[in-house]
Order: C-alpha cells, then structure tokens, then sequence
C-alpha cells in the first residue's frame, strides 16, 4: 500500500545548510495534516556548508533518519523511496540541478512524491534568477503575501507557469508573545555571517554594542551568533565576531551567546540587527525591534527590505531610548502573522499537497523552465556542478554513480571536504585580503 493511503506520510529532506535544513523540516513537519504521522528523512548534501552535529543540535528539529549524501546518492535514494513529499531546502541552483535529475530517475513513474521548495527567509535579492531556478517543482512556497506577488508577476513575465506558487509563512515562527521588559532588561544583536562583510563594518557594530553596555549597565546586552569558529552556516563568514571581540574590552554585562533563536527571544527586550530574518522572528512575537541604518539602507545589506516597517532606526537613536514601532500594514504583508493567523498560514499548501497526492493518474513529469533550448549557455553548468549532465543523468565518474563509497574512500572524501571547507573559511579570505593591498 502506498504510503499516501494512509495516514502516515513518508516526507524527505535535502538541505545543503544548517539554515535552510531547519527550514525544510519545519516546512514539511508545517504543510502535513494535523492528524497524520509523519515519518521524516534527511539528507544533507554534502559540500561546504554542510551542518555539523552541534549545529543539528542546537536546531532541535528530530528526524527519523538523517545522511549525508552526494547529489548522485540522493537521486539514487529517490529512484527507491517511496516518498510522498520531497522538499528540496537548497540554494538555487541546487534546486534546479535536482529537478532535472529527478525529472530523469522519474521518467518512469506517475506515483511520484510532490516537489516542494521555496526560500530560507526574506527574498532581498537575485529574485529572477532564484525564482527561475526554482521553477518546476510542484510548489514553491512565498513566506508572504508580498513575495507570492513577486514570484507570480517573475514567472509570468518570461511565459512560465506560475499556478506552482503557494503563500505560507516562514515555518520557525512562535514562541510565546512578548509581555514586558525582563529583569534586567535583555538587549540582543542577532549578528549574521556575511552582513556586513568589512572588517572596518563588523567592528563598527561590535564597538557599538560595547558601548551600548557601558551606557546601561543595568541591561543584558548580548550579541547571538549563529556558529562557532570553523563551522560553516548558509553564508561564509570570514570574520567572526568572536575573533574581534578578542580584542575588545567588554564590561561584564556583555557576553556572546549561541543556541535556539527562539530560546534566546524569550527573555528579549530589544533585537538589533541589520537584516536578519530573526526580526521577523521578533516581529511575530511583538518584541520591539530595531533595523540598523548605522551602515546605511542598502541592498548590500538587506536592510532596504525594512524599508516601511518602522523599524528602522541608529544606535544613536537605540542609546538614547527610541523604540521603534512597526507599521502594522508593513507586518501583515510579510507573513509574520502577529495577528494570531499563523495557524492557519499553512493550509493552502496541505491542500494542495492533498489535491496532488489524490490525482487520478498520478502526477506528471517535472516541467524546469529551464532546459537545454530555453537556457543552453547557462543549464549545463549549472548541473555539471552536481555531477549531472544536460539531460540530468549522473556524468562518468560522478561520485557514487554506481556504488557504494569503501571505508578507505570514505575517510578520503572527508579529509579532502575538511580541506576544502579551510581553504574557503581561511585560505580564501587571506587571498583577498592581498589582492585589495
């Protein structure tokens, strides 16, 4: 009996960071129906920013099985599983690479699982490209009624099919609301790996918190970091704050923390942060909220995404007791759902998951917009990076094409990630550092 016969629903994962895994099994745990049991594999793509145990930990999303795979052994898996969801929590060109070598393992079938993908937060940049690349799964998710609008209006500007786009809401929502200031009164700065990306920018903000806690040492004041030196997250991060604040003098109330985002917002006061998706984390919860301008409202940065929502605001500003308030119209738009209608941010897409799963003849094939004759300079790169070929079968010599990795192969390939993982993080950097001398 298939598994969507039942009540229990077999859904896989594959994320190729700590982020964007947290994000697609919360998605997948999210779009099931209330009264199913689900049953959740993940895979984790093997490359640079594969997560780490600690970080997997500090996520706190259980699965019942979790591997780390190449794009070769996960389409391998696929062409045995019998899944009835697949969310594919990658970045674009993952995405795209992964529709055309499932669309190939597939050929075959009608009972396929149904293609879920969409986007870790908020979309500041690279929406066509991003959006195009994504194109031919099943469903791909809008946190917000802004970006469902966008994602249409791209899609149906080239010719593409855009009844795929599906509004939800960003899965990691909740945590209980925001009822007064703590004692002592908690100030955060959620610090993010590549924004800013100078080490002039990033000191800057780290002096500032400083001095912040000098000014009130009655508060809290903390600075959350995402990982810990030599571990990888979504973005490289080539200047970790824990090796400037080194040397740094902070005064006792200033300290760095690490952990669960929403553990850390329970006993928050104020979030500070240039653009982290935290802010809408602490928007959902109503915790006032502060967006920097210190560095400028750029692009660059994302903090022109917070353009009209009221939190944009200076550490000047913050020192001297401005809150802000955001714009409720701004909030709504956004998928935060402050408003108590998170609960129901999900239901579209559990039912058109259901309608999917329920389809008389099965589903058909995947449909890219992208293929050999709409995109012949730009597709074949992009899944020759995975080991795929134009029509997204495995390459010669693509790794695990044909069988399983030895024990002496096995210690190779983690020794050769170990030194590629340190020649981005630390070889790299020192290489651009010279060349802008």
């Amino acid at each position: 009996m298939p598994a969507s016969a039942t009540k229990a629903r077999r859904v896989a994962v594959l994320a190729d960071s700590d982020t964007r895994w947290k994000w697609g099994a919360l998605t997948a745990t999210r779009m099931s129906p209330d009264d199913s049991d689900v049953h959740l594999d993940g895979y984790l793509l093997r490359g640079r920013a594969t997560p780490t145990a600690r970080q997997l930990r500090e996520i706190g999303v259980d699965a019942d099985s979790l591997s780390e795979v190449t794009a070769v052994e996960f389409l391998r898996a696929m062409a045995e599983e019998p899944y009835d969801v697949l969310v594919l929590a990658l970045v674009g060109g993952g995405v795209q690479a992964m529709l055309h070598g499932l669309k190939r393992v597939w050929e075959d079938r009608t009972d396929r699982p149904v293609v879920v993908t969409g986007y870790v937060g908020v979309v500041y940049e690279k929406l066509a490209d991003g959006l195009l690349l994504r194109h031919g799964a099943d469903l791909v998710l809008a946190n917000s009624r802004q970006d469902a609008d966008r994602f249409r209006s791209v899609y149906e500007g080239v010719g593409a099919d855009a009844s795929a786009v599906t509004e939800v809401a960003l899965p990691f929502l909740g945590g209980a609301g925001y009822t007064g200031e703590h004692d002592p009164y908690t100030v955060v700065f959620a610090a993010q790996p590549s924004v800013p990306d100078s080490r002039k920018d990033r000191t800057y903000l780290l002096d500032r918190l400083i001095r912040h806690a000098r000014r009130h040492p009655e508060r809290e004041v903390l600075l959350k970091l995402r990982s810990k030196p030599g571990e990888h997250t979504t973005h490289i991060e080539e200047l970790p704050y824990q090796k400037l604040v080194q040397k740094a003098d902070p005064p006792p109330n200033f300290r760095l923390v690490y952990g669960h985002m929403g553990e850390v917002l329970d006993r928050t006061d104020l979030l500070v942060t240039i653009s982290s998706t935290a802010a809408l984390e602490a928007l959902h919860r109503r915790i006032p909220t502060a967006v920097l301008t210190d560095l400028g409202v750029r692009e660059a940065l994302g903090n022109h995404h917070f353009v009209g929502s009221g939190c944009l605001a200076s550490w000047d500003q913050l020192d001297d007791g401005h809150r802000p308030v955001p714009d409720p119209e701004w909030v709504a738009r956004q998928g935060v759902a402050a408003d108590g209608t998170y609960a129901t941010a999900f239901d579209a897409a559990r039912e058109r998951i259901a309608k999917l799963l329920g389809r008389p003849g099965g589903l058909p094939p995947l449909t890219p917009y992208y293929t050999p004759v709409t995109a012949p300079g730009y597709l074949p790169g992009i899944l020759a990076r995975h080991h795929l070929g134009p029509d997204g079968t495995p390459l010669p010599g693509a790794p695990a094409a044909d069988r399983q990795p030895g024990p002496v192969r096995q210690i190779v390939r983690r020794a050769a990630r170990g030194a590629y993982r340190h020649g981005v993080q630390r070889v790299a950097p020192v290489i651009r550092r010279m060349g802008e001398l």
